[in-house]
């Protein structure tokens, strides 16, 4: 299976590949998501280790069922050969309406084929207010052209 673009990446492609990531993550399809990595793709998410589609799935379903409304934007960080590092920003809220602004850097590697085969994720949590949302498009779903990415200013 390939999933292009493939390395090795140009800034365009890389940036190509973050925003495939983006969607596929608002689309809150675990399955999905899965496929856009090896069989034995190796993640770490916060504290967590593990390996493998089937894990990945797991992850997955267990997060947005505790993350509410999650609304997710990917920026291109930097990239090299079959390398990416990308920042991002997610909203979310908890089964008591509580509102988290989630600010994260990931750092990717690539097979031949565009799978990505390893995952590094490091993230932090903020409690905000309601009104202090910035993600505001029907969720699950794709982040509408009119809304910007990250730009300069991340926080």
């Amino acid at each position: 299976m390939s999933r292009p673009p493939l390395p090795p990446f140009t800034r365009e492609t890389a940036a190509q590949k973050a925003r495939m990531a983006e969607d596929a993550w608002n689309s809150r399809d675990p399955v999905r998501v899965s496929l856009a990595y090896t069989e034995d793709s190796r993640w770490r998410n916060r504290s967590e280790v593990f390996h493998g589609r089937e894990a990945i799935v797991a992850f997955l379903t267990r997060k947005w069922e505790k993350e509410h409304d999650y609304r997710l934007i990917k920026d291109l960080w930097a990239f090299d050969e079959n390398r990416i590092a990308v920042r991002f920003q997610y909203e979310w809220h908890d089964a008591s309406g509580q509102w988290y602004r989630s600010y994260g850097n990931e750092q990717w590697e690539f097979d031949e084929h565009g799978l990505m085969r390893r995952r590094e994720a490091s993230i932090n949590d903020i409690a905000i207010a309601e009104k202090d949302r910035r993600f505001h498009w029907p969720a699950p779903g794709s982040r509408p052209a009119d809304v910007p990415g990250l730009g300069a200013e991340p926080f």
